[in-house]
């Protein structure tokens, strides 16, 4: 069932193509800040439920990193993983064509689970404005760029940048702290090669299939030699083999969740040795999950706060910036959001995420006030 709260959903529009029998929906939660700002994710399973709670937190991802974004977010029924590459493209571009009315005006796409610089560009033509999406391909026009892919790692570099701060807070050094990472795709296998190389060991992955433990740390590079070799990091021929799911039961000072959502729940919620938790996926816990091992004592960086760098990168290739632009203004704004939200947490004795909440309601409510008295002076 849809929630909604004091800002939205504004919008739920679903779509239906019987020619290539494309099945997708938008939901836009808030415009107050901009158009609404998300990406498509194409899985068999998608439900409007789901996009809307993601469509929600885009709405407070994009007010806490200070961009002129709402949320936004959409979603295609199809096996984006295992689909005929041609049929894809045209559910994609299917899709493109059905929410024109919306898209560049209200709603700005981007890649998400199963989707990438390839389908935006798909994406794009078909709808006809270079703005439609972010994440296009480097050299989509014409040689001339004006797209930035995800496939950089800017998530990933935002969610490394949001661990540091979390370390700072905890009072643990870079170069002693363990970290277990669950998902080894563009997000958790940039954030794993950053802290690696600020000097953090990484003592566990995992992906799809399963996990790989070694308290002594792993080899990065001997790790993307077996992913791609067997395709799982299950492939790598040292260490403990961890079953899909126990890599949060690992003892160790950060673990990041960067893959599915849903992945901390009530029957795993006691097992967790972390003391810190950055979500690099989004809502990889439900809230009630979140607050309960809060009260335990673990810090918890939310996932608005910490993934937010695939937005920001989004944004510079929205008003047209360059990939030189997109890692010093995601470094600055996790940073800057990260600590103001903690502070916040400290001082009023409430969780991260509770305290960044109350930020970026702020910042959408002082964005409406405004809005409201330019339309009704």
């Amino acid at each position: 069932m849809v929630e909604y709260d004091e800002f939205g959903p504004e919008k739920i529009l679903q779509v239906y193509d019987p020619v290539t029998g494309m099945k997708g929906f938008t939901v836009i939660h808030s415009t107050a800040l901009g158009p609404g700002k998300g990406g498509i994710r194409m899985t068999p399973t998608v439900s409007v439920d789901e996009v809307s709670r993601l469509a929600a937190a885009m709405s407070y991802k994009c007010a806490m990193a200070e961009l002129p974004f709402g949320g936004g977010k959409s979603g295609i029924v199809a096996d984006g993983k295992n689909l005929d590459p041609k049929k894809k493209m045209e559910i994609i571009a299917a899709f493109a064509r059905a929410i024109k009315p919306i898209c560049p005006s209200m709603y700005v796409a981007a890649p998400d689970m199963y989707t990438a610089e390839a389908e935006m560009a798909v994406f794009a033509k078909a709808n006809g404005s270079i703005q439609s999406c972010t994440g296009k391909p480097l050299t989509m026009c014409e040689g001339r760029s004006c797209g930035i892919p995800h496939e950089l790692g800017s998530t990933g570099w935002g969610v490394f940048h949001a661990t540091l701060v979390a370390l700072e807070h905890k009072k643990i050094p870079v170069k002693s702290a363990t970290i277990a990472i669950e998902g080894y795709g563009n997000v958790g296998s940039f954030a794993a090669k950053y802290l690696a190389d600020a000097g953090a060991k990484i003592v566990a992955l995992s992906d799809s299939k399963g996990g790989i433990y070694d308290p002594q740390g792993l080899d990065l590079k001997n790790v993307s030699e077996a992913k791609q070799k067997t395709g799982s990091v299950v492939g790598y021929p040292h260490g403990t083999k961890l079953e899909h799911g126990k890599i949060f039961e690992i003892a160790c000072d950060v673990v990041i969740p960067a893959a599915q959502p849903d992945v901390l729940h009530d029957k795993n919620k006691d097992l967790i040795k972390a003391k810190i938790i950055v979500e690099g996926a989004n809502i990889p816990a439900p809230i009630s999950v979140e607050e309960y091992l809060h009260k335990k004592g673990i810090l918890i960086i939310p996932d608005f706060i910490a993934n937010a760098g695939g937005v920001i990168s989004s944004y510079v290739e929205y008003i047209g910036g360059t990939q030189e632009e997109v890692f010093p203004l995601i470094e600055k704004r996790i940073v800057k959001n990260t600590r103001l939200m903690l502070e916040r947490a400290q001082q009023k004795k409430i969780s991260p995420r509770s305290a960044a909440m109350e930020i970026a309601k702020e910042r959408i409510r002082s964005a409406k006030r405004l809005e409201d008295y330019e339309h009704h002076p």
